[in-house]
């Protein structure tokens, strides 16, 4: 802000020498003007004294007119170039316009300027050192500009990562009325009722909900959370059925496919469905793998973070083939991962010759990143071995 000031600053000094400039030259302009002042007396004197001797007879009328011709031309000398005359304002009114106009104008820009937005602007020249910045310079962009439907949604998205669901049921309702009912836009809201109500469902939220899925029946946000109801619901089947469906509508190499597809399996498993068994020609696949922390990651992680172990094709999808969840406290540990841990029926270990195995560390509990990771090069999902993962390299954003 400090060189827009001192912008302004000199823009007012450049205004101010238009008003004060002829204050100060006022004293030249009044010694000329009393100038040309006294030769119009002593002309008038002149021309009265020659009146006089022409009353008395001394001069004639043509000695008259020659004297009164005389002192016109002296008077006329006497002023030349000084034709065009300098008004006096007198000093009160510039002085006190001098004053009156950078405070006027001050006022005026407080009330109809755009500081703060300029001031906004250049805090998003840089990045944010944390989500609590990010969401702090949000809140300022929404007070500086209140219809601004980005400004209103990143806010409202930054609250829900910082769980603050109150707030961002707030936000989301704020960009609603500004954009439309977008079915995304109504999804997340009613994600953010759900959760700012402690996990309990409403009349709104079931509202909100069928309209997002009226409008677009595979709305990623609504169809998850309906999931999420129905399996802590108990409704297991209707679980399924929602995230199925929303399976189907994802990219193949969406990360959010290996969740759900948790979310499926743990969902079959309550209703007592057993895993796709292997046909009789098939032979059992089973691979054994012990994991354990290289002691550089040892000292940085917590017992209660999350560990996901996995294999996946050695070349082409990335979709998890086998899954197990362990904690940290665990290691080292040995699993065994085999088709009975697929989470989808194509996607299993015995359908694939050669498989990646991977360990990771999350501390949010997120199965598609974290902090730090070990991988295996390229295995045959028959190995019979016992394989070896040790996690030992952060893992890169």
């Amino acid at each position: 802000m400090i060189d827009l000031w001192l912008v302004a600053g000199l823009l007012l000094l450049a205004a101010l020498a238009f008003i004060l400039v002829p204050v100060l030259r006022g004293q030249r302009a009044q010694a000329e003007e009393d100038r040309t002042a006294l030769n119009v007396a002593l002309y008038e004197e002149r021309v009265r004294e020659l009146e006089t001797q022409h009353a008395a007879g001394t001069l004639t009328d043509e000695q008259l007119a020659a004297g009164k011709a005389e002192a016109g031309r002296e008077l006329l000398v006497d002023t030349e170039g000084d034709a065009q005359r300098h008004g006096n304002l007198g000093r009160a009114v510039p002085i006190a316009a001098a004053v009156l106009v950078p405070v006027l104008g001050l006022a005026l820009y407080l009330h109809w300027g755009a500081s703060d937005k300029l001031e906004l602007a250049r805090q998003f020249d840089h990045q944010p050192a944390s989500m609590e910045e990010m969401v702090a310079r949000l809140e300022q962009a929404v007070k500086a500009q209140p219809d601004g439907v980005e400004g209103w949604y990143f806010l409202a998205r930054g609250y829900m990562a910082m769980e603050r669901p109150a707030e961002a049921a707030n936000a989301f309702e704020r960009t609603v009325a500004l954009a439309g009912r977008d079915p995304s836009l109504l999804g997340q809201w009613a994600q953010a009722l759900y959760f700012a109500n402690g996990q309990q469902w409403s009349e709104q939220i079931q509202g909100l909900t069928d309209e997002a899925l009226q409008s677009d029946p595979g709305e990623v946000t609504s169809r998850g959370l309906l999931g999420i109801v129905a399996f802590e619901a108990g409704r297991y089947r209707d679980a399924i059925e929602h995230w199925e469906f929303l399976m189907n509508g994802l990219d193949p190499q969406d990360p959010n496919r290996m969740a759900i597809a948790q979310g499926i399996q743990r969902a079959r498993e309550m209703l007592g469905e057993a895993a796709p068994a292997a046909s009789a020609d098939e032979a059992p696949v089973e691979m054994r793998v012990r994991v354990e922390l290289a002691p550089n990651v040892a000292g940085q992680v917590q017992p209660e973070d999350s560990v996901f172990i996995f294999a996946r094709p050695a070349a082409g999808e990335a979709m998890p083939l086998a899954v197990k969840r362990l904690k940290v406290a665990d290691l080292p540990a040995e699993v065994i991962l085999s088709d009975a841990d697929a989470m989808m029926e194509q996607l299993r270990l015995s359908n694939f010759p050669q498989v990646e195995l991977v360990a990771r560390v999350s501390r949010s509990g997120n199965a598609t990143a974290g902090e730090w990771i070990g991988r295996s090069g390229a295995v045959s999902s028959t190995e019979d071995r016992l394989q070896s993962l040790r996690i030992d390299q952060p893992e890169k954003r």
